[in-house]
C-alpha cells in the first residue's frame, strides 16, 4: 500500500483540547449529577449527541437536541488554553508544501472544530469532515470514508491519524492505514 493522502482527527491529534473537552463535560454533567469519572470513561473519540444519548436514556429526542446545543455552545465559546499539540502545524505545513493531500475528520461539530481549529492556528484543510456531514460517527467508518472520498482517493491509500479508540475502530472498519497518537504504531489491517 502506497499512502497517497492523510486524514487527521483534531481533538488530541493535532489539537490539544483535553482539558477544554473535559471541562465542559463536567460542567454539562453537574446538571444532572452525573459522575464525572463516568463521563470522562466514556466520551472520547464520540460525537456529542451519541455521549448524550448514552446519559440521558428514555429522554425525548427534543429534550436531547436542546442538549447538545447547550454543550456544544459551551465547547465552540471556550477556547482558553487550546493549542497545536507539538509537531502539528509543522507536520501539516510539509504536507502542503510536497502537495500531499490531508483532511481533517472530527466527531466534533462544525462550531465547536472550527472554533478549536482556529483557535490552535492550524492551516486549512482542503476537506474538513465533521459530525454533521455523516449518518454514523466514529467507530463507525462513514466519516473516513467520507473524507477520502472527498480528497479523492481510495481508502485504502490513505493513512488515518487517531487518539481514541472509537476513531482507530472507524478507520479499521473503512480500510485506512493506521497509526495511532505519537507513538505511530501501525495497526494490522483488518481481514
Amino acid at each position: 500500500m502506497q499512502c497517497k493522502g492523510f486524514l487527521f482527527d483534531l481533538d488530541g491529534t493535532l489539537v490539544d483540547s483535553l482539558p477544554v473537552v473535559e471541562r465542559s463535560w463536567c460542567k454539562w454533567g453537574d446538571r444532572f449529577a452525573i459522575d464525572h469519572d463516568e463521563i470522562l470513561s466514556f466520551i472520547h473519540g464520540k460525537q456529542a449527541i451519541t455521549s448524550i444519548r448514552h446519559f440521558m436514556p428514555g429522554r425525548s429526542e427534543e429534550d436531547i437536541q436542546a442538549e447538545f446545543r447547550y454543550l456544544e455552545q459551551i465547547e465552540a465559546t471556550d477556547i482558553e488554553g487550546i493549542v497545536a499539540l507539538p509537531g502539528a502545524l509543522a507536520l501539516l505545513n510539509t504536507l502542503n508544501e510536497a502537495g500531499i493531500p490531508w483532511a481533517i475528520v472530527t466527531s466534533g461539530s462544525i462550531p465547536v472544530a472550527h472554533a478549536r481549529h482556529r483557535a490552535a492556528g492550524l492551516p486549512m484543510p482542503e476537506v474538513f469532515v465533521t459530525a454533521e456531514q455523516v449518518k454514523h460517527g466514529k467507530p463507525a467508518p462513514d466519516a473516513y470514508l467520507l473524507g477520502a472520498e472527498r480528497l479523492g482517493l481510495p481508502a485504502g491509500e490513505c493513512a488515518v491519524v487517531e487518539d481514541a479508540p472509537a476513531g482507530l475502530l472507524s478507520g479499521l472498519a473503512a480500510g485506512l492505514s493506521h497509526y495511532r497518537g505519537q507513538r505511530a504504531r501501525r495497526c494490522p489491517s483488518p481481514g
